[in-house]
């Protein structure tokens, strides 16, 4: 037993050291990454996750979603560990296994909530403009009445200062006017209306 949990240990963690340092050189984990079923790279997907260990009573399948390649590499690498760390103390051989592949499923989950909670921070820098529906902006070129035309307004958005293209259904709009965002009417253009005459209909 001794000779698996050293090449599980060697192996595990050479190929988990391996990730770490792609990762730090920015080849990124998925050098080494072909996930099995759980790929932590997307939405993961677990029997840990929502309603936890209830969510494996209508799906059998569930338990293999926490399965990823980073996964069972920490799992193997400590599958070896605890079992050399359990062996060294003079452990006897059923004891010796029970830590080993305790330590391996408490490494598993961990790194697969490490990895989960990882991929939650990440986010998503693409300026949408469904996002500057309701958000107020200034005009920045004229924007002619009733839609006859377009002009332009800029907005924060995101922390960054955006540029659309704009139209407006009520009165000509100039430079510097204050406008909110009532509609997208294209994947480039949003319909405004002065901040004044949205006040005044709330009213």
């Amino acid at each position: 037993m001794t000779t698996i949990f050293l090449i599980c240990a060697v192996v595990g963690g050479t190929v988990l050291v391996a990730q770490f340092v792609m990762t730090l050189i920015g080849l990124g984990g998925d050098a080494l990454g072909v996930d099995l079923p759980g790929d932590l790279d997307g939405e993961p997907d677990s029997v840990f996750s929502g309603d936890g260990l209830a969510g494996a009573q209508g799906d059998p399948g569930a338990i293999f979603r926490i399965l990823s390649f980073r996964t069972v590499v920490a799992a193997l690498a400590f599958f070896g560990i605890g079992g050399l760390a359990a062996d060294s103390i003079g452990a006897s051989p059923a004891a010796t296994l029970l830590v080993a592949t305790g330590s391996g499923a408490l490494a598993l989950v961990a790194v697969y909530w490490l990895m989960r909670g990882v991929c939650s921070l990440k986010s998503d820098g693409t300026a949408r403009i469904e996002r500057t529906v309701g958000r107020h902006g200034t005009v920045y070129v004229s924007i002619p009445a009733r839609r006859d035309g377009s002009g332009k307004i800029q907005m924060n958005l995101q922390n960054r200062t955006m540029e659309f293209d704009a139209v407006t259904d009520g009165a000509r709009l100039v430079p510097g006017a204050k406008v909110m965002v009532v509609d997208v009417v294209t994947p480039s253009t949003v319909a405004v209306e002065p901040i004044e005459a949205r006040e005044r209909n709330e009213v």
